[in-house]
């Protein structure tokens, strides 16, 4: 069976789940290149195949990019059309695609809240059709079915393919002479380290995060930030006034975060739902668990409500926008040394079954149901 796997970006965390795939079936990948606010452009993206089309196209708005290259999708090769969320000229034209052709078309979202700015209550009709109109659909976590479920589509296409990184790419070993001489590279104190890594934007939640640090009174603590955006200079400015050793990062390539992680004595994501935001699942948190972080996220993080955190497991999950409830768990794990410990070897066990294998798994049994493999 030929395939059509239609996306934006050829990021790292895709990497090895878009390999598994192919091995099992024939894809041809088509990325489009559209705008995405996650991606930091110092990030490196994935070198593509030579099967992979990079497709060119031009910008009508800033978000709204043609690419003229999607025409391929009408060849009779192929068989099935999978695409990401994103990128709303091509989810349409890949949507309307597959439908006018009689072929069976798959959807991969993570959204679990559809936004509220003017386009998107104008576009919330035609994107509710899609979803019912879909094939198949594939979720990040419980909490996309949820909120799909809601608004009418059918249990039976759904299928849970839960948001995976590579584990391997944030898990390897880092000795104590490695993290001594990181910290002394930041010039961190001994104390303990609190760390974020992700946009400095109003969505993140981290004007509660610093309300909640304001609060605490702990002696020698680190607070890290690792990201850049609109929001760095105004939090740079409360931290100056507000604590005390605080550390901002612009950049850290993706192959070296694992070392800040294994610095982190807690992770936080304390994002917040705003009119054009819901955190889809903050794959951040993944990569924390797999040196151990225990982690704080507020129920706005869709890794929270998805279920990769558990609280009192492997972290605490607190009510977005709650400075209170984010300095009490945070308290919580830095007076208690024996906790603390139990929820890094808890993120340890958890995030092994939290793999592009499994992933692969729901892709795997949408595909069946769609198009059932002949004996």
């Amino acid at each position: 069976m030929k395939i059509a796997f239609v996306t934006n970006l050829y990021a790292h965390y895709v990497q090895l789940l878009f390999k598994l795939l192919g091995e099992r079936h024939d894809v041809d990948f088509y990325f489009t290149g559209g705008y995405e606010t996650y991606w930091n452009k110092k990030n490196k993206l994935v070198q593509a195949g030579k099967q992979d089309k990079q497709l060119k196209g031009f910008f009508l708005t800033p978000k709204f990019k043609i690419s003229p290259g999607l025409l391929e999708l009408f060849d009779k090769k192929y068989e099935l059309v999978i695409k990401t969320v994103d990128d709303r000229f091509a989810l349409l034209f890949s949507f309307l695609t597959a439908k006018t052709l009689g072929r069976p078309f798959v959807l991969w979202t993570g959204l679990w809240a559809h936004p509220t700015t003017g386009i998107h209550r104008l576009t919330r009709g035609l994107m509710e059709f899609i979803y019912r109109h879909c094939d198949a659909i594939i979720v990040y976590g419980a909490h996309v079915q949820k909120y799909l479920l809601s608004i009418g589509v059918s249990s039976q296409r759904l299928f849970c393919a839960p948001h995976s990184v590579d584990n391997d790419l944030f898990n390897k070993p880092v000795t104590h002479q490695e993290k001594e001489s990181l910290r002394k590279d930041l010039g961190l104190t001994q104390g303990k380290a609190i760390l974020f890594v992700g946009r400095l934007e109003t969505c993140k939640g981290l004007s509660y995060l610093v309300d909640a640090l304001e609060r605490i009174r702990w002696p020698d603590l680190n607070i890290i930030f690792i990201g850049n955006g609109p929001e760095k200079k105004r939090l740079e400015q409360r931290c100056q006034i507000l604590l005390g050793k605080y550390f901002f990062l612009d950049h850290v390539p993706n192959e070296e975060l694992y070392r800040y992680y294994a610095l982190a004595d807690i992770f936080v994501l304390p994002s917040i739902t705003t009119k054009d935001f819901k955190e889809p699942w903050g794959l951040v948190v993944n990569e924390a668990m797999n040196q151990g972080c225990p982690v704080i996220a507020t129920d706005a993080v869709g890794a929270a409500a998805g279920g990769l955190v558990a609280d009192g497991v492997n972290g605490y999950i607190v009510p977005e926008k709650n400075s209170n409830a984010l300095k009490e768990a945070i308290e919580k794990i830095l007076t208690n040394d024996e906790l603390r410990a139990v929820m890094r070897q808890n993120s340890r066990e958890m995030i092994k079954q939290w793999a592009p294998e499994q992933t692969l798994r729901g892709f795997v049994q949408a595909i069946d149901f769609v198009h059932p493999l002949k004996e």
